[in-house]
């Protein structure tokens, strides 16, 4: 079956098979959050994007082929209450944005905008979206056989930017991040995996840019 990105927690992993790049999307629960176990397949290193939840069912996704490094997207408890199971188990490297680095129960490596975080012969460009957190960031892969492809943590969903909580300097800050940083430099044929729901393209959600900036949230 063609990948679709809709998966349920409790339920199947989905998975999506690029030229160089495997990426399976599952969710977790209590909070329905996504993680990504991104596995390169020439060299078969795997890169798991936010450790969300259910330790021991990330783990059995990992398998035998262990793990390089996990990226925490931004700080939310939500998006880390696995991590440091993960880490201890496999061994390894704990990754965030510098400005989030604190919020996180394990000392981890710090990462900048421009950043690139490799798995195995895949870049990934680290960009720093601030608003949702301090240091929210988002991966992007530029698949040279095919369309990007984006992991927007909390930062970008289908309908709309991430919570701000109301705050008009947070809100401004994201929606300014989100349009110049995304919206400004990536296609509309971009496919996007947010930390919580549905996937979607660029294309499909450019045209409610000014609606969310009117809006506030």
């Amino acid at each position: 079956m063609a990948y679709s990105g809709d998966v349920t927690t409790g339920g199947a992993p989905d998975v999506r098979d690029l030229a160089a790049l495997t990426i399976t999307k599952v969710s977790v629960g209590p909070m329905d959050n996504n993680a990504y176990l991104l596995r390169c397949r020439a060299t078969g290193e795997q890169l798991l994007i936010d450790a969300a939840n259910e330790a021991p069912r990330l783990l059995e996704l990992v398998g035998d082929a262990g793990l390089t490094a996990v990226v925490s997207t931004h700080q939310h408890m939500d998006h880390w209450v696995a991590l440091e199971e993960v880490v201890a188990a496999t061994g390894a490297r704990s990754l965030v944005h510098a400005a989030d680095a604190e919020g996180l129960p394990i000392p981890s490596e710090t990462l900048t905008e421009g950043d690139t975080v490799t798995v195995g012969d895949c870049p990934l460009e680290v960009i720093h979206i601030a608003g949702h957190t301090p240091g929210s960031v988002a991966l992007l892969y530029r698949d040279p056989d095919g369309i990007p492809h984006l992991f927007t943590g909390d930062s970008l969903f289908p309908g709309g930017v991430g919570n701000t909580d109301r705050d008009p300097q947070r809100f401004a800050s994201l929606i300014d991040d989100v349009e110049q940083k995304l919206f400004g430099r990536l296609p509309d044929e971009t496919w996007f995996y947010p930390g919580h729901g549905k996937d979607s393209t660029i294309g499909a959600q450019r045209p409610h840019l000014a609606e969310w900036r009117a809006r506030g949230w």
